[in-house]
């Protein structure tokens, strides 16, 4: 069943299935169905909201069937935790880019949609918790659990967090550079994209998520020729911490995800009014 993007069946039956030993491919999935259920809608945070919301939904269902005898509940919830918030992450480094944008054609901070997107950035850890725990309410008896590896996430922060604070940062910094610099707002120029600036965000993520599967067949293809004693090793990482690195593939891949954008916004515009 497909639910706001989300192949919701697919992943109930990995949840139901998996090991301890699967953690770190039980993450990695779940941080692929969230970016690709986000890819195909305009990236609000009421979007945003939906997307996790059933994504927690789908992990609740599917560990409460899994008959492995001694299934670690907290530690599968803590890798949806982990996948959710490394899709997060790319959705925060698209609107870094979306904004940077504007800003660096002379478009004020204090334009409404900019206003709003910067607001919605500082939020987006916050929706993140929220929906989860929101989701966890209906998972009966995994709502303990679920709100014991949510705690944990928050004492040690999650990824999506941290980028936010960077973006809103880094933004404003630049912002108040162009401000010095006397650069005139490019208003009429940019009018059309501020009118549809979720859209724009939502091409962006598109962009960088083209530009990190071309960097990886490029690296797939660099390893099969190479003397083949490569090691995998490193698959282990968890949570943040993988979500970070998607973060700095996100960073080199960001020329082509600029590239990509316009055209990218286009469509997802076109699929916002379609709907």
């Amino acid at each position: 069943m497909i639910k706001a993007g989300i192949d919701q069946d697919a992943l109930i039956t990995m949840f139901a299935e998996a090991s301890a030993k699967q953690g770190e491919a039980l993450r990695k999935a779940v941080s692929e169905a969230t970016l690709r259920a986000l890819q195909g809608r305009e990236l609000t945070l009421d979007n945003i909201k939906k997307v996790v919301r059933n994504v927690a939904e789908a992990a609740s269902t599917g560990i409460a069937r899994n008959p492995a005898p001694a299934v670690d509940v907290e530690g599968l919830l803590g890798k949806a935790l982990g996948g959710i918030d490394s899709a997060l992450l790319q959705a925060v480094e698209a609107n870094r880019k979306a904004l940077e944008q504007f800003v660096s054609g002379g478009v004020s901070l204090t334009e409404k949609p900019l206003k709003e997107a910067l607001a919605n950035v500082e939020k987006m850890e916050d929706v993140f918790f929220a929906a989860v725990a929101k989701a966890s309410q209906s998972a009966g008896p995994l709502q303990g659990p679920w709100q014991s590896a949510l705690d944990a996430m928050k004492m040690k922060g999650s990824a999506t967090g941290m980028q936010a604070t960077q973006t809103v940062e880094q933004v404003m910094a630049q912002a108040q550079t162009m401000l010095r610099d006397g650069r005139a707002s490019g208003m009429r120029a940019a009018q059309a994209m501020l009118d549809s600036y979720a859209a724009l965000a939502s091409g962006v993520l598109i962009g960088m998520s083209e530009g990190l599967q071309a960097g990886t067949k490029r690296s797939s293809g660099s390893a099969s020729g190479g003397s083949g004693s490569g090691d995998s090793g490193g698959a282990g990482s968890s949570g943040a911490g993988t979500a970070s690195g998607g973060s700095s593939a996100g960073a080199r891949a960001g020329g082509g995800a600029a590239a990509a954008a316009p055209a990218a916004a286009k469509k997802s515009a076109s699929r916002g009014r379609r709907r």
